[in-house]
């Protein structure tokens, strides 16, 4: 029996050393993907290269749960086929710690509960914008195009370039042109 184990987080910018520092001295292998876990498990190659991997005696290892995936229909299909496959789970962390051969209530909750909280993570952000938008705040990156750039793209335009060609003399991408022309029939 080989432990292998799956490092998940959802950005490039988070960090995977915590599940690292605990799965990498005890798990043959350990998978690591940056990836949403709201994803359907066809959507996600590396949870499907770690489950090519495993073999039928093996266990894959987790350090809580929701790594798994924040999906709780996908979470249980991915269980219910390990477990068809004489593949066991093991959860270092969380309600649902310990050795699973087959389903359980508390697997069961435990990714409930991770789905749950996802939603409540997008919710909260959702209001933290709308909150800061009306204090006047407005997030995101600052916009790309100026009034001269504006003024270069619909002047191009207006002389029949293509929206690559205005792309590429003005230093935008073609989504800026495009959303930049789109903006201005608009108005």
């Amino acid at each position: 029996m080989a432990l292998i184990g799956l490092v998940r987080v959802s950005t490039d910018k988070q960090k995977t050393q915590r599940q690292h520092d605990a799965l990498d001295p005890i798990c043959l292998k350990v998978f690591e993907e940056k990836i949403s876990g709201k994803l359907a498990t066809d959507d996600r190659p590396v949870l499907l290269e770690a489950l090519s991997y495993i073999r039928h005696g093996d266990m894959l290892t987790v350090q809580e749960v929701d790594r798994l995936g924040r999906n709780l229909l996908e979470g249980l299909i991915v269980l219910n086929d390990l477990f068809q496959r004489g593949i066991a789970v093991k959860v270092l962390e969380g309600i649902a710690a310990g050795e699973h051969t087959e389903r359980s209530l508390i697997l069961d909750l435990a990714l409930a509960l991770s789905e749950d909280r996802r939603r409540d993570i997008v919710r909260k952000t959702k209001n933290g914008l709308e909150a800061a938008r009306r204090r006047g705040r407005v997030g995101g990156r600052p916009p790309v195009v100026d009034d001269d750039k504006r003024a270069a793209i619909l002047a191009r335009r207006g002389r029949g370039e293509s929206i690559r060609t205005i792309a590429a003399g003005v230093g935008v991408s073609v989504g800026v042109v495009h959303k930049t022309l789109t903006d201005a029939k608009e108005s």
